[in-house]
């Protein structure tokens, strides 16, 4: 018989282990000497350990803690990403590729959180864009096209 925990149904937790299997060529063509190399490896190890610890867990606030902290990773991996294209060990296009798929799944793991935290408030994180302020302090740039 072939038994799945409750994490390995989740779609989120399957496409996390399908962005380690794309990004663990990545890393290894990345230069030891980079230090980014053993974060993105870090982080990318996170996040589908935080769905399966999180989806694990009783109450909602317990889950959304550690999906919280697996959307970081998420968010971790993606900047790696672009440190090293900045650095140029690593093309736009191939992080491109790889941030596609970090978007979707930060997409998955915010429905998770939305549907686990009803208390929580959505959307005060774009207060500074509605406001106007985002120009300002620069938090957002105008010039990026926005979703």
């Amino acid at each position: 018989m072939n038994y799945l925990f409750d994490h390995e149904k989740l779609k989120v937790y399957r496409r996390s282990l399908e962005f380690i299997e794309w990004v663990d060529p990545v890393i290894e063509s990345l230069p030891n000497s980079l230090s980014v190399k053993n974060q993105i490896d870090r982080a990318s190890t996170s996040i589908p350990l935080n769905i399966a610890e999180g989806n694990g867990k009783w109450s909602p606030k317990d889950r959304c803690r550690f999906f919280d902290v697996a959307r970081g990773s998420t968010l971790e991996c993606a900047a790696a990403l672009d440190i090293a294209v900045v650095k140029k060990k690593l093309d736009t296009e191939t992080a491109a590729t790889g941030k596609a798929i970090l978007v979707e799944i930060t997409k998955m793991l915010v429905g998770l959180i939305k549907a686990n935290d009803t208390d929580r408030k959505f959307g005060e994180v774009n207060y500074l864009r509605e406001s106007g302020l985002e120009e300002e302090f620069y938090l957002v740039d105008p010039e990026i096209e926005q979703e």
